[in-house]
């Protein structure tokens, strides 16, 4: 079984070897999406604690405080238009709500994107340069600060400002001063230890570092899901029948194509991803647990609005998602992703049999729709929102441990009976 350790180098590879795509509404991300890191792996880090914005839509500055000064990055991306910030792992310390536009930021966040890297990205209102940004050592009682000043510009200059290819790299660069260094060369994802044939099972906790999320009440599906994610981990390693990877097992941003690379690269027998939804105040209330399938045409509108906004977990970390790899670009007509469709739905059935027995599930608890985690042409996957947290009583459940181990127990039976069955099927075909 790998070390934690083990899945952190598979997890620092992942994200260096990402291929970055270019994702278009972000409109809809807000100030909310940013708030103060767990604290987890936080200690010796440089710490933020204040930032602020000045200036009008001509003319806009941010301001970071920090206890300690910072090598950084700055990068513009277009469609639709923001500016991103590399600087080595901090440990953001900001007043609950920091986060809102003025100027030309229409608002921003914060978070962490890699081992020993953070990010800030903001949305702009319209095109803009980097017109100068500078780091201020403490002085006269004032702390550093990290400067970021913006001025408007037409979409022509704008374009002349953008990264060559229009892919800027995630890498390590902004953290060449300690304490928050990162190896340029990430080993190779760790495989199967020879002699261990045990199936590979893949939790995929939603969300992390960066990107929050749905939040409510002062709870960040992030840190929901991930706490439910390493109960389910625990779970399955006490019997030993299988051995568990996590995508993420602590609050670390992973892209999406990345997930799916993990599950792929150890040839996984299932792959779980586990989210927690939220609908808008406009459309209302729902409840309950809701176990989604891939699907080329969504199953309702509702599938459809959720799939298109966990498609646009990248976009939230400030990447630009320009291309998918080939693996996945013609699974919708390839027999081997019929067939794990077919394996998909099976335990997706077998699931909810499970589930609705100790948990409360949605009206409709089957649904299908194209998230891009779920597309792992030959790993059979699931995506699980456990609950919403719009809705006070599934928000209730998704805070209590006793609930929580309910759902995870019934979660790791469903997962006993698929591969059982999958395992004795194979075993008796060969």
């Amino acid at each position: 079984m790998a070390s934690r350790a083990n899945q952190r180098v598979l997890l620092g590879c992942a994200l260096l070897c990402a291929a970055v795509l270019t994702c278009a509404d972000s409109s809809r991300l807000s100030a909310a999406e940013s708030q103060p890191q767990p604290a987890v792996a936080t200690m010796n880090f440089p710490v933020a604690s204040a930032a602020r914005l000045a200036g009008d839509a001509k003319q806009t500055r941010f301001i970071l405080d920090l206890d300690q000064t910072v090598t950084f990055r700055a990068f513009t991306l277009a469609d639709p238009y923001r500016v991103v910030v590399d600087v080595p792992q901090i440990n953001f310390q900001l007043p609950s709500g920091t986060g809102g536009g003025r100027g030309l930021i229409k608002a921003f966040r914060y978070g962490l994107v890699m081992p020993g890297g953070s990010r800030i990205v903001f949305d702009l209102a319209g095109p803009a340069k980097i017109a100068n940004s500078y780091v201020l050592e403490a002085a006269n009682s004032q702390p550093a600060r990290l400067v970021l000043e913006l001025e408007e510009v037409d979409r022509t200059t704008f374009a002349q400002s953008l990264s060559r290819d229009g892919r800027p790299e995630l890498r390590p660069a902004i953290a060449d001063a300690p304490p928050a260094t990162v190896s340029a060369a990430a080993p190779e994802p760790a495989q199967q230890k020879p002699g261990d044939e045990r199936a590979v099972v893949v939790i995929d906790p939603g969300h992390g570092g960066i990107d929050n999320g749905t939040q409510s009440s002062g709870e960040s599906e992030k840190n929901l899901v991930l706490a439910f994610g390493l109960a389910l981990r625990d779970r399955l390693e006490k019997n030993g029948k299988y051995r568990v990877v996590m995508t993420r097992d602590d609050d670390t941003f992973i892209p999406l194509n990345d997930r799916v690379k993990i599950a792929r690269n150890l040839k996984a027998a299932l792959f779980v991803s586990i989210h927690a939804d939220a609908l808008p105040r406009a459309e209302g209330d729902a409840q309950g647990a809701t176990i989604y399938t891939l699907s080329d045409k969504a199953s309702d509108a509702e599938a459809e609005r959720l799939a298109d906004a966990e498609n646009r977990a990248d976009a939230i970390a400030g990447f630009n998602l320009a291309e998918e790899p080939t693996d996945v670009a013609d699974i919708l007509i390839d027999l081997t992703q019929r067939e794990t469709r077919t394996f998909s739905n099976r335990f997706a059935r077998l699931l909810m049999g499970e589930m609705k027995s100790t948990v409360r599930m949605h009206k409709h608890p089957l649904k299908s729709a194209g998230f891009r985690v779920l597309k792992a042409p030959d790993v059979p996957s699931v995506l699980v929102e456990i609950g919403y947290v719009s809705n006070k009583g599934d928000l209730e459940h998704l805070v209590s441990e006793g609930w929580r181990s309910r759902a995870v127990s019934s979660m790791a039976q469903a997962i006993d009976g698929f591969l059982a069955k999958r395992m004795a099927t194979a075993g008796s075909a060969n």
